[in-house]
């Protein structure tokens, strides 16, 4: 698949991301891909997916394009941290790898330029996932084939907020013909509506339809509040 033909695939449209953090108990391949199939059948247009298992799994399991990825630690670059990672996820037969594009050195040393051009020799697509303008900007230049704004809100430096970063969504679609993806917080269907209109291409949802754990914890929380 072409950038431009998943493009066309995706504009507009809403990618799903199935996923659980250490410990949660949907944290199971064959869990992890019920959550997909439920996606499929309630609409969604791609699934992104963390670890090459998983990966592999869903892609085999679902007709639509898996959006791959590699958590490997928890601080710094640890989306598809290493050009290793990547191609990892290519072989478990994603149609795109996400990864770290943020300005942060990456465990081996290589650069963004490096893991993109590995990634497309090897026939995928790359979804560059930034935290801010500038990132978004030198990804596309780099060769990214989709921004994402993923990271906003979780690099040092970037504004915390409660709900997505529209304000970047808005600047990355003014500044760049890659096709900008809002990620992040993304809580209600009228929140993914506004990042379409502030020019995001497609939406990813997570937390709000595929973890059951944080979505009770917040209610447990609200109950609480005096």
């Amino acid at each position: 698949m072409t950038a431009q033909d998943l493009a066309d695939t995706l504009k507009g449209r809403l990618i799903v991301s199935c996923q659980a953090p250490p410990g949660d108990p949907m944290r199971e391949t064959a869990t992890l891909v019920r959550l997909a199939l439920s996606a499929v059948a309630g609409g969604g247009s791609a699934i992104r997916a963390n670890e090459p298992e998983v990966v592999a799994a869903i892609t085999g399991a679902v007709d639509l394009p898996v959006i791959g990825l590699w958590k490997d630690g928890d601080t710094g670059v640890y989306i598809t941290p290493t050009v290793r990672h990547a191609l990892a996820i290519v072989e478990a037969g994603a149609a795109v790898v996400a990864a770290d594009a943020t300005d942060r050195p990456r465990p081996d040393g290589s650069t963004f330029a490096e893991l993109v051009a590995a990634v497309h020799a090897a026939g995928a697509l790359v979804m560059a996932d930034v935290s801010t303008l500038a990132e978004g900007i030198a990804a596309a230049e780099q060769g990214a084939d989709f921004v994402s704004t993923t990271l906003s809100g979780y690099v040092p430096g970037t504004p915390k907020q409660t709900g997505p970063d529209l304000g970047l969504v808005t600047s990355l679609s003014a500044a760049i013909s890659v096709p900008v993806v809002a990620e992040g917080r993304i809580n209600t269907p009228e929140e993914a509506a506004e990042a379409l209109a502030r020019g995001a291409h497609s939406v990813v949802v997570g937390t709000a339809i595929t973890a059951p754990t944080a979505l009770t914890a917040r209610f447990v929380a609200g109950l609480a509040r005096p």
